[in-house]
């Protein structure tokens, strides 16, 4: 049976996941316009920097720091970022995200994954239209970047996610 374009595009990004240096979760991002890959990005230290793999611990993790709070701890560049960086904003707008995240060492998918604040505003920044975000292997969840315009959390004082 034939995967349809998301689950084929989220494939892809899950194999990108695999260059990740991040000791306590991985993801891979792919950006893609007009049915054409433009950038892919995973996580892990600035070039040249130790990543977490290498250092044998997570920062954030050996500091107790909740899922989705002081990404300033965070030693990685995060997929979203990598991919935008990797690409001109003048070939990502109106694109699509799509974005896997793995817990490292568990082969189980993140559950409610979603970019960081940080994140959201550099998809914002982008253009990027649409985000698609692996459940499991065949179901996924599409958000609108939209709604992080219309619903803006960082209004809210809530931390995590």
């Amino acid at each position: 049976m034939r995967v349809d374009k998301n689950n084929y595009y989220l494939d892809i990004a899950e194999s990108v996941l695999e260059r990740s240096t991040c000791a306590r979760r991985a993801f891979g991002a792919v950006i893609v316009k007009n049915d054409e890959i433009i950038a892919t990005g995973y996580n892990g230290a600035p070039r040249g920097r130790k990543n977490c793999d290498d250092l044998g611990y997570c920062m954030r993790e050996k500091l107790n720091i909740p899922r989705g709070e002081r990404y300033e701890m965070c030693r990685s560049v995060h997929a979203e970022q990598n991919a935008i960086i990797s690409a001109a904003r003048k070939d990502i707008i109106d694109s699509t995200l799509y974005l896997v995240g793995k817990e490292v060492g568990k082969n189980k998918y993140v559950e409610n994954a979603m970019p960081c604040m940080f994140c959201k505003r550099f998809i914002i920044n982008a253009g990027i239209k649409k985000i698609v975000l692996r459940n499991t292997k065949e179901e996924y969840t599409e958000v609108l970047v939209e709604d992080f315009i219309t619903n803006d959390d960082s209004l809210e004082g809530v931390f995590g996610y």
